[in-house]
């Protein structure tokens, strides 16, 4: 039977990851460093990624680790940078240091970040496309990666790495749309116009989070990914303002330009619009939501 281990399972990312593979029959434990599970696994166990004497304490005999936890921002003060890099790098270095040298590692699974791309108008991004770091957090991603590269060479660990543009969309009742979309949409919902900085031309990959657990978790147990690293891609490419514009439609609220502000400005990478060739010629993936469909205009919300 196969076999998981989820960290961050009160997460976004994790919280879906744990569902699909609830709804797929696949035994899992959920841990988080919550006290208790937002969805009541009875099997959830409660621990703190850098505390590596906890770890050890954990039964690490499953096929995959689905390496969720973690702290994201855009800040680079030096507390900051403190924080993200001994919860992000020091706790993904600690559950490696809890399966080495095992007769039979599990595989571990990372989601890295559009963060890591320099943005490039008019263009795909595929997973060679050029990094930059503008953010502690970017920079945590890529060190992750190559965490997952080192122990692989060093230790024969199998790895995937599924790098994610923009999320949207909750399978959960009391859950909310992450990220981009989940600040147009609480916007909306209030009777307030979509604020966006600039133009809104900026373009993104939008993938709805159900697509995303499943093309993970299936992926993740395909041989065919180990040591691999993918482009998640979708059925969207879209500018941030026609996003915007189908949230506000649906929620009939305007859309308000404004410019940037400096610190947004700072961090901000540029269109990042991914190519998933590799992704759908290696695993035959295919995306079953849509954004455009998701938010329909004519579907109006009675507030």
């Amino acid at each position: 039977m196969r076999s998981a281990i989820v960290f961050g399972s009160n997460g976004y990312l994790g919280r879906h990851i744990c569902l699909y593979l609830k709804n797929n029959n696949i035994n899992f434990t959920p841990l988080g460093k919550s006290e208790k599970s937002i969805d009541n696994y009875s099997n959830y166990l409660s621990v703190d990624i850098t505390d590596l004497e906890r770890l050890k304490k954990i039964d690490f005999n499953v096929d995959i680790i689905f390496m969720f936890a973690g702290l994201t921002g855009t800040k680079n003060d030096k507390s900051t940078v403190e924080k993200f890099t001994k919860v992000n790098e020091v706790g993904l270095q600690n559950i490696i240091n809890c399966i080495v040298n095992k007769n039979k590692s599990p595989k571990v699974v990372f989601p890295s970040s559009r963060l890591v791309y320099k943005g490039e108008k008019n263009a795909l991004l595929v997973e060679k496309s050029e990094k930059e770091k503008k953010t502690i957090y970017a920079q945590n991603k890529l060190n992750c990666e190559q965490i997952l590269i080192e122990s692989n060479n060093k230790h024969n660990i199998n790895y995937t790495i599924f790098r994610v543009c923009v999320p949207y969309g909750n399978s959960f009742e009391d859950g909310y749309s992450y990220g981009t979309i989940g600040f147009f949409i609480g916007l909306a919902k209030s009777g307030e116009n979509i604020t966006l900085y600039g133009d809104g031309e900026l373009k993104r990959t939008f993938t709805h989070v159900d697509d995303l657990s499943r093309i993970i978790v299936d992926s993740s147990f395909n041989k065919n990914s180990d040591n691999q690293i993918f482009n998640i891609g979708s059925n969207d490419n879209l500018s941030l303002k026609e996003v915007a514009k189908l949230i506000a439609d649906k929620y009939s609220v305007g859309i308000t330009y404004v410019p940037w502000p400096k610190d947004a400005l700072e961090v901000e990478s540029g269109d990042t619009v991914f190519s998933d060739d590799k992704i759908r010629n290696s695993l035959n993936v295919s995306y079953n939501n849509s954004i455009k469909t998701s938010f329909l205009p004519h579907n109006k919300i009675e507030r």
